[in-house]
Parts: structure tokens; sequence; C-alpha cells
């Protein structure tokens, strides 16, 4: 299985952290995608955008290692990210090279979802980048004509929550290991040491048990699945 992750920020990816350490253990292809590189940041005031590239692609393959994931960049530019058709269909070449069964990106409902531009707009953009991925002619007006057209079904995943307003696609659980959990927080960790954020480890941890405690597992992460219906189940229990 190969499951992308679609975030304008580094550091976006701490929500699905545990979800993506889970499957590159179980043998699955992981990639974090970036579509800044977060360059205004007030920790990156006044400096070069060579140096804060520098710096973020630092931050990408460390937590990249952490979780057992490769890593990608696009520069739209922090606060620039728009859903354009040129950015749409960048996004469209990369799922047809990668070709993912599954992608997590940010919701557009929750406080942390709506409350950034990019983030909105980048959600959006990893949607109907799906849609562009199964048109040669957009592989082929965009430079990619080597690539084949990725037709196949794409799970998309966007960060779930309990409370409303919700978007009315089905909440998800998926269940992660206890390992997994606590490389997610030692992603968390790792952003709150560079930012100076007060860790939240505990929390972090506190929510996932609370969210495995709702599905009948140990400890899960939520999602919104963009479909009209949950998945059939094989048997009911």
């Amino acid at each position: 299985m190969n499951i992308l992750a679609v975030f304008p920020h580094p550091d976006d990816e701490i929500g699905c952290a545990a979800t993506l350490a889970h499957h590159a253990a179980l043998g699955d292809t992981v990639t974090l995608v970036w579509t800044t590189y977060g360059e205004l940041a007030s920790h990156f005031a006044g400096k070069p955008h060579a140096e804060v590239r520098t710096v973020r692609e630092g931050h990408a393959r460390h937590v990249a290692g952490l979780i057992g994931a490769g890593v990608r960049f696009f520069d739209f530019g922090d606060t620039r990210v728009s859903s354009s058709r040129e950015q749409n269909a960048a996004l469209a070449c990369l799922y047809a090279e990668l070709r993912p069964d599954a992608i997590i990106t940010w919701d557009e409902t929750s406080p942390g979802g709506s409350s950034h531009p990019d983030h909105r707009a980048t959600a959006r953009s990893a949607f109907d980048a799906i849609t562009l991925a199964r048109l040669p002619g957009i592989l082929q007006e965009f430079g990619r004509p080597e690539l084949e057209a990725h037709r196949k079904p794409v799970r998309f995943y966007q960060y779930g929550h309990y409370s409303p307003p919700q978007p009315g696609w089905p909440l998800v659980h998926i269940a992660v290991s206890e390992a997994a959990v606590n490389l997610g927080a030692e992603v968390l960790e790792f952003y709150a040491q560079f930012y100076g954020w007060k860790t939240g480890r505990e929390n972090y941890i506190r929510d996932k048990k609370e969210s495995g405690e709702r599905a009948g597992v140990e400890y899960a992460d939520k999602y919104f699945l963009r479909r009209g219906y949950h998945p059939a189940l094989e048997r009911l229990v």
C-alpha cells in the first residue's frame, strides 16, 4: 500500500504521525508531502529563502527518519497555496508517479483545519489532484508524458474531530500501535523543541488513547473519510 500525507507546512503532519509510523512498520510505503516550506513562521523572520529551505529539509529528514517515510517538497509559497490548476496539476503528476492508495490531509471544518488559508487550499488541492491524475492530457501538458495516469480508487482521509461543525463524511478510526504513538509523540517533541512549545506529549498520547477507547482498541487516530458511506464491513463482529 502507498500512502501520501499532503500538508502545507512542516509540523502539520503531527496529527497523523502515529498512523504513518504504524503503516511504515507494517511495510507500507509512506511519503510526506509539503506544499510549502512554512517560510513565514516567526522563527524565519528575515532569513533568506535558501536558508529556510535548508532548515526545513533537515526537519523533513529527521521526521521521515522517525516515521520511516520518504519526503517531497513543493514551493508554492507560505500563504500562497491557492488550489490553482497549476498547483493541482503538480500534485497530480506526483500522484501519477507515486500511485497512492490513500491520502491524508487537513480537514476544513475544525479550528485547526479552517484557521489557515493554506490548510484549506491544500486540502482542496490534494483532493482535486486525484481527478487530474486520471487524465493523460494533464500529465502531457505539465511535462510528465512518461507517467501513466493513476486511475485506481484512492481513499481520501482528512483530520477528524468529534465536535461540530462536521463535514458530513463518515468518521473512521485507524488503530495504531503503542510504538507508533510513541514515535508520533517524538515528532511532536522535535517540533516543540524547535518552536519552543510546551511539548504536550502526555496530551498527545491521551488523545490517541481516548480515540482508541471510543473505537474499542488501545490507541487510534481519527479521520473523516471523504465518501458518502462508511466502507462495507466483512462481518458484523
